[in-house]
């Protein structure tokens, strides 16, 4: 699959790239898909949700009444849940959501992703750039010339560029990544992908390992 290759102010600059196809050319696994995606959201939970067990509480230990003949259930302490300010039965403890998930599916699933984006027709080709200092105001009049500020937009670099990263850092609709953490969540959740050139090569060499 053959993309022109636009400049910053999206002029055509007459050359094109051709997209790997055993990375944007191959059929989607939904499944893995469903699996990468399901990893990164629980990486993203905290897990600090607290509640007291009866053990933890400092009420006193005293048993309220007898056992038999009051007329209600047998609730010990002033600490048991049955009560007011008692203690919770299977409450929430502090824990990991991280789960395992193997590194060619987690690869298959982003070349699925990439592969969805360019069924779609998402994917803009850009010529590698710089902004000589942290501007929004540039980076979204880059975004109008792509015609791409009326959409989500993913801006993939080849590393970190801090001057592009902070230009778009107040932007809701703009994420910048590198293209070596590039994660199946976040090119689904982009309307639009903006790669620069060098970017591929790095995409290439990453998701293209043996025995990842």
């Amino acid at each position: 699959m053959e993309v022109s290759v636009l400049n910053k102010n999206g002029e055509d600059t007459g050359r094109k790239v051709t997209l790997n196809e055993a990375i944007f050319g191959i059929e989607p696994n939904d499944h893995a898909i469903y699996l990468d995606v399901k990893q990164y959201m629980a990486a993203q939970r905290q897990g600090t949700a607290k509640t007291k067990e009866r053990s933890e509480l400092s009420g006193s230990t005293r048993k309220l009444g007898r056992q038999k003949g009051g007329g209600g259930a047998r609730r010990g302490d002033i600490n048991s849940p049955l009560l007011v300010g008692g203690a919770r039965v299977f409450g929430p403890t502090p824990r990991d959501y991280n789960f395992k998930l193997n590194k060619k599916v987690k690869q298959l699933a982003r070349k699925s992703a990439l592969a969805y984006k360019a069924k779609e027709n998402a994917i803009i080709v850009i010529e590698d750039f710089t902004i000589e200092a942290p501007k929004t105001k540039s980076f979204v009049e880059m975004a109008e010339k792509l015609k791409v500020n009326d959409k989500k937009m993913l801006l993939v670099l080849p590393s970190v560029d801090k001057n592009v990263y902070l230009s778009a850092r107040n932007l809701k609709s703009a994420k910048v990544m590198a293209a070596s953490v590039l994660n199946t969540y976040s090119v689904l959740d982009a309307g639009v992908m903006v790669i620069t050139e060098s970017s591929l090569k790095n995409i290439d060499e990453v998701l293209t390992k043996q025995g990842e």
